[in-house]
C-alpha cells in the first residue's frame, strides 16, 4: 500500500506535464508482490514501440519473476550490494540489453543506447499507468552479466531494471529510508535549453 509520503513523490512541475510523467519515479521500497505474466508483456509491448533510428530496434530483455528463486537470484547476484539489499523485494527483475550494431550490415549503430533508454521509458511509463514502479540502476557487474546468463557480443548490457508494487519506505534502513522520502528536483528548464531563434 502507497503510504501518504510514498504519493507525495509525484513531481512538482513548473509546467502541466501528463500525469503519467508527474507520477513515475524510481523507488527502491517494493512489497515484493507478483507481477503478473500478462501486464509485464504489456510493459514489453510498450517498449517495442518507442522510436529508434532505422527502426532498428536494438533492445531486448531477459527477465526473472521474484517466485523463481534460482532466475531471480541469479540476477540478483549480479547487482551491486547497495542495490541488491532492496531490489531483493521486487516483482521482476530485468536486465535491458542493446545491440550496438546494425542488424542489416553490422556496421555501428551511433544511436543504439539512445534508443534503448527510449525503449525503458516507455516500460517504465506503461508500468506507472499500470499502479506499477520501476527503478533503473547502473549499479551492476557487466561481465557477471555477460557471464550468467552467457550474452553473446552481438549484444551489452545496458540496465538493470527493479520492477513492481510500490512499498512503504519505513522497510528501508538508513540512509536509504531518507533517500525514499526527500523531494525530487530537476534542473530548471531554461538551464538547459536555448533558443536558437532569440
Amino acid at each position: 500500500m502507497q503510504t501518504t509520503t510514498n504519493m507525495g513523490k509525484q513531481a512538482q512541475t513548473q509546467r502541466p506535464v501528463h500525469a503519467l510523467i508527474r507520477q513515475r519515479w524510481s523507488p527502491r521500497s517494493f512489497t515484493g508482490e507478483p507481477v503478473s505474466t500478462e501486464v509485464l508483456e504489456q510493459l514489453f509491448e510498450a517498449a517495442s514501440w518507442a522510436p529508434s533510428a532505422f527502426n532498428e530496434q536494438p533492445w531486448s530483455y531477459l527477465y526473472a519473476h521474484r517466485e523463481d528463486e534460482a532466475a531471480f537470484g541469479q540476477m540478483l547476484d549480479c547487482l551491486f550490494e547497495g542495490n541488491r539489499s532492496w531490489a531483493a523485494n521486487a516483482g521482476v527483475l530485468i536486465l535491458s540489453l542493446a545491440a550496438p550494431n546494425l542488424s542489416a550490415n553490422g556496421k555501428p549503430n551511433r544511436h543504439y543506447m539512445h534508443d534503448t533508454g527510449a525503449a525503458n521509458n516507455s516500460l517504465l511509463l506503461e508500468a506507472t499507468a499500470n499502479g506499477l514502479y520501476g527503478h533503473m540502476m547502473g549499479g551492476f557487474d557487466a561481465k557477471a552479466a555477460i557471464s550468467a546468463f552467457s550474452l553473446p557480443e552481438t549484444v551489452e548490457p545496458v540496465c538493470f531494471i527493479a520492477l513492481g508494487h510500490l512499498g512503504s519506505p519505513e522497510q528501508l534502513p538508513e540512509p536509504l529510508r531518507s533517500r525514499e522520502e526527500a523531494a525530487r528536483s530537476r534542473k530548471p528548464v531554461l538551464s538547459f535549453t536555448q533558443n536558437l531563434g532569440a
